[in-house]
């Protein structure tokens, strides 16, 4: 197993401290087809359940992935990665993360012994911070914006190894799980509608259903305050990026947008936009539903509700992801 760049196919070790290649392509696993990551670190994961539920009058499929054991779906990344680091004998890692990629980073830093340091925007919610640091790890809070963050780690990352949810490949094959498990219990969705920032579970979403054989439609759902990808395959121009309760997906610039909307193109699918508002609401409707989840997670429901509005087919499988549990905001 190597990394290898998407864009000049030069080739990598696994243990390499690039994060990106020499010509600024982005790396991609080259693997057997078989070869997979040996799970040896576990924090006890489960197989997430998927309710059906009819929420605004549409029929859909909630798979629970806030069960996990860090309470968000990135520790299906987590795993494989931190398992990975912690057989190539690495002892030390860094990672930026709005929140949750850094939770569960830094959780399964932990249960492997390796030393983690998570460097988070200095706006993340109280919640994930004393999350991160219950784990152990240092935490490095940086002024601004999400991308701020980014940009900040890349010099810790010139000395350690750095552990991305984003750069590192590593991570999305562990994300790719989510679609193995949709397809083990409902099959193949008509429609997935995904929160999507960095992209890690709609790329996860879309790797694992192509190695399936068959894409759902892919709906990707981003804030209105902060819509790269959307402009970006709209055509439209390019807006600075604000604050907004769903700092999940809060990315101003998402390094694999083109990944994304190749994604969206190869699945027939879209990119929406929902307001604060909308996503307030859908949490709200999810709360008292007994359903306690982030307003990133809302706003995959918001998204469900806008896109289909009051012309749905009722023999469509949608299936909407929570990602994150309530209790981090």
């Amino acid at each position: 197993m190597k990394f290898i760049c998407a864009k000049c196919n030069k080739e990598y070790p696994l243990n390499t401290l690039k994060y990106k290649c020499d010509c600024g392509g982005l790396f991609n696993i080259k693997k057997d087809m078989e070869e997979k990551v040996k799970i040896n670190i576990s924090l006890g994961e489960v197989k997430t359940p998927i309710v059906k539920r009819n929420i605004y009058g549409i029929d859909m499929f909630l798979k629970m992935d806030y069960l996990m054991p860090s309470g968000s779906f990135k520790d299906r990344g987590a795993i494989t990665l931190v398992n990975k680091i912690k057989e190539m004998g690495i002892e030390e890692i860094v990672e930026d993360s709005s929140g949750n990629a850094g939770a569960a980073i830094a959780a399964y830093a932990a249960a492997a012994g390796i030393k983690c340091n998570i460097y988070l925007p200095e706006n993340t919610s109280q919640g994930k911070i004393k999350q991160i640091e219950a784990y152990g790890a240092s935490i490095v809070k940086i002024p601004g914006m999400r991308d701020d963050t980014s940009r900040a780690i890349k010099i810790a990352a010139e000395k350690y190894y750095y552990a991305s949810h984003v750069y590192n490949p590593l991570f999305f094959e562990g994300t790719k799980s989510m679609a193995y498990e949709i397809y083990d219990e409902i099959g193949i969705p008509d429609y997935l509608f995904v929160p999507t920032g960095n992209g890690t579970m709609f790329l996860g979403a879309y790797y694992g259903f192509k190695e399936i054989g068959k894409l759902p439609r892919l709906i990707a759902i981003q804030s209105e305050n902060c819509a790269p990808i959307y402009n970006k395959y709209n055509n439209l121009e390019e807006v600075c990026p604000k604050e907004t309760l769903a700092e999940g997906i809060a990315i101003g610039t998402p390094m694999r947008i083109d990944e994304i909307i190749k994604g969206i193109e190869e699945s027939n699918g879209d990119i929406i936009t929902v307001s604060d508002n909308e996503v307030k609401e859908a949490k709200k409707v999810l709360s008292h539903m007994g359903i306690y989840v982030e307003y990133t997670s809302a706003a995959t429901l918001a998204g469900v509700n806008k896109y289909f509005k009051d012309n749905i087919n009722k023999d469509l499988k949608i299936v909407v992801p929570l990602t994150g549990t309530g209790l981090k905001k």
